[in-house]
């Protein structure tokens, strides 16, 4: 039974040290899914959030995560990778309308363009959803709310490190690394490592994370080379306008977008012969759109950079604003660029209705579309199409796709693990049969380097253990020279969050805002009795008693901690340097002279009173070994060390124990006490 017990505790032993180190990562959207990113991770107490976007396929409550599977007062830290509304679009109603109250933390390029966005979205979301989540108010509120951070700059909140590295993909776009207790985890958000016609590519991180959470938007997927890519697209655009068509772009307001517009504005300047059928940019936010690219050129390739210096190369020569299909003069040939890209709603939806039954149009859809969408609907082809109004029309206008999602294909995708080399991998963002077709290549790449691949569904969540290691540094002087092998080294040991530093105590105010203070204790205590015997009963009790004797008084130093000075016939007085041994020592005395009085020695026969010993004993006793009961019937004290019992009956001072090393140490101190206690009884 015994060998039972200690197996079940060993058990209960190991699963608490398992929790302690387990980390849970859970997507709340974007699992097995694209659209609503947002991941939930905590680990060491930790809780961070990654991105909050929304679904733009649905609407109201039915596009946000799934926030409900989470208290968000918990959150220490949330982390939003770019501005698009699958990864910020949730943000204002989870800092208005939830009981988050933690930090919040995105590029600078990425907040500029996250107000003008999110402000658009609203408006245009007022005239086709009902249940709207939140107002432009709610928008502006945020703003005070979300900090920046530069790329590669390092934050730390509540223990948790975190930077960011250029992720491609839009302008300000990051993936994050947070550090926890020295395991790290980086999260890529939408990430492209193919340098483009204004955006670096993504970064590579100088080391390895202990997880990746990564994209597989195109899971296997190989895209087809940038030229051949632009070929196709300029020359369906060019086709369709030369024989009299309208071509609609359905696009983000601000990302590809931009990429495109370089495309046609070169094409168009290369070719005279097509500047007299007009381009435009048919966005409410076009000319916001372009002041934030301008002043953000910095954080764009060499190209763009050095163009900049010639002309600002988003100064369209053949491209011209539209806000409102109002103003629009639709006859004849045009190319209009409109968002947003799902053709859910907005000026490209108005558009479309418009054009979709005339065969000479064409619907160019440059990038990923998410399910659920209309642009994702007519990539099927279907032969009618469902308008605005309700009204079922032919859909005869051609629909094109050609992608420019800056997104990684499997190659890059493929690439980036490969010299990245995380031992967990979490793939989020695509589609449940992408995402698996991904997983299984993936697990066949790394077959040899025993890499976990996981790809949880919303809500599931994904549990990894480490085991963490307790280093301290030594810091400042202590550094200055090495230690002998087996020597000891003395210090402060700091601990700040999971860190652990050891300094001498002169450098205390040097590396941390700690500075050293002391408490000093003085206590008077009645005592009328002859300093000779106190000092008697001290000596029996502690070996390191020194006597000192003045002219004005006698005074008794104990180990160099406590003195104790007879200052009148009435009462002595105990200073010392407040900590643990000296307040354990100071206390002890302190129980001794109380003891002192002759009447509260022994009973009417003349034997020592138990009842009142016990409680002091008790005392003393715990201060040696820690864990110190006194039994049911209030007579007997039961010890407790390491799991070891041990049961002392006072009266007869003896000690019933297992251990015989813990029996001899208990009744040599039971001895000493007693002498202290009881110096002038008679032993039975």
């Amino acid at each position: 039974m015994a060998s039972s017990a200690s197996t079940q505790r060993q058990r209960k032993d190991s699963m608490a040290r398992n929790e302690g180190e387990k980390m849970e990562i859970m997507p709340l959207g974007a699992g097995s899914e694209v659209g609503r990113s947002c991941c939930h991770m905590t680990y060491k107490g930790k809780t961070i959030l990654f991105d909050c976007g929304i679904h733009p396929g649905y609407t109201g409550m039915a596009a946000l995560p799934y926030f409900d599977e989470i208290d968000p007062s918990t959150i220490d830290v949330l982390l939003v990778t770019h501005f698009h509304l699958d990864h910020a679009a949730s943000l204002p109603y989870f800092l208005e309308k939830t009981t988050f109250k933690g930090r919040v933390f995105m590029t600078h390029a990425t907040k500029a363009i996250y107000k003008l966005l999110l402000t658009d979205y609203v408006k245009i979301s007022k005239g086709s959803v009902e249940d709207m989540l939140y107002d432009e108010q709610d928008v502006l509120k945020t703003m005070d709310k979300i900090e920046v951070i530069d790329f590669h700059q390092t934050m730390e909140v509540n223990g948790i490190r975190f930077w960011c590295y250029t992720a491609g993909h839009v302008l300000g776009a990051a993936m994050f690394m947070v550090d926890i207790a020295g395991i790290r985890v980086l999260y890529t958000g939408d990430y492209s490592r193919e340098e483009d016609r204004h955006l670096k590519a993504a970064e590579m991180p100088e080391f390895s994370p202990d997880v990746c959470i990564i994209e597989s938007t195109y899971g296997v997927q190989i895209h087809q080379p940038r030229h051949v890519r632009e070929k196709r697209f300029t020359e369906t655009i060019a086709q369709t306008v030369s024989h009299g068509g309208r071509v609609l772009i359905p696009a983000f307001a601000l990302g590809r977008a931009q990429e495109l517009l370089l495309i046609l504005d070169e094409y168009w300047e290369a070719h005279p012969e097509l500047q007299h059928i007009p381009i435009y940019y048919a966005s409410p936010l076009a000319k916001k759109c372009m002041a934030v690219y301008q002043t953000y050129i910095n954080s764009m390739n060499d190209k763009i950079k050095s163009q900049y210096e010639n002309s600002n190369p988003f100064n369209f020569k053949h491209i011209s604003p539209l806000k409102s299909i109002e103003q629009f003069e639709d006859v004849g040939p045009s190319i209009v660029m409109a968002s947003p890209s799902g053709l859910q709603s907005g000026l490209s939806r108005q558009l479309f209705d418009r054009w979709c039954q005339d065969r000479k149009n064409a619907c160019v859809i440059p990038g990923y579309v998410v399910e659920g969408t209309l642009a994702k609907t007519i990539l099927n082809e279907p032969k009618e199409v469902a308008l605005v109004s309700g009204l079922v029309v032919p859909l005869n206008m051609r629909v094109v796709y050609i992608s420019f999602s800056a997104h990684a294909d499997f190659a890059q995708t493929s690439a980036f693990l490969g010299e990245l080399r995380p031992p967990h991998i979490v793939l989020v963002h695509g589609e449940q049969n992408e995402m698996g077709r991904l997983k299984v290549k993936l697990q066949a790449q790394f077959a040899e380097q025993n890499v976990k691949i996981n790809s949880p569904k919303n809500c599931q969540p994904v549990e990894f253990f480490f085991k963490g290691e307790k280093v301290a540094k030594a810091v400042g002087r202590l550094a200055e020279k090495t230690p002998d092998e087996g020597g000891a080294v003395s210090g402060l040991l700091i601990k700040k969050s999971f860190t652990y530093q050891l300094m001498a105590p002169d450098d205390l105010h040097v590396y941390t805002q700690l500075s050293r203070g002391s408490i000093q204790q003085r206590l008077s205590v009645p005592y009328d009795g002859a300093f000779v015997v106190l000092r008697h009963r001290i000596e029996q009790m502690y070996d390191g008693v020194e006597h000192v004797t003045k002219a004005e008084s006698q005074t008794l130093r104990i180990h160099d901690k406590v003195t104790i000075s007879q200052e009148s016939n009435e009462h002595v007085v105990l200073q010392w340097v407040s900590d643990p041994v000296s307040d354990m020592i100071a206390d002890s005395i302190i129980a001794i002279i109380t003891k002192m009085d002759p009447r509260l020695l022994t009973d009417a026969n003349g034997l020592p009173k138990i009842e009142e010993d016990l409680t002091v004993v008790q005392s003393l006793l715990t201060s040696l070994f820690g864990d110190v009961k006194v039994d049911e019937e209030g007579k007997k004290l039961v010890i407790s060390v390491d799991g070891v019992a041990a049961t002392v009956d006072y009266t007869s001072r003896s000690v019933e124990c297992d251990d015989d090393n813990l029996k001899e140490r208990i009744k040599s101190a039971l001895h000493r006490m007693h002498n202290v206690l009881h110096p002038l009884a008679i032993e039975s």
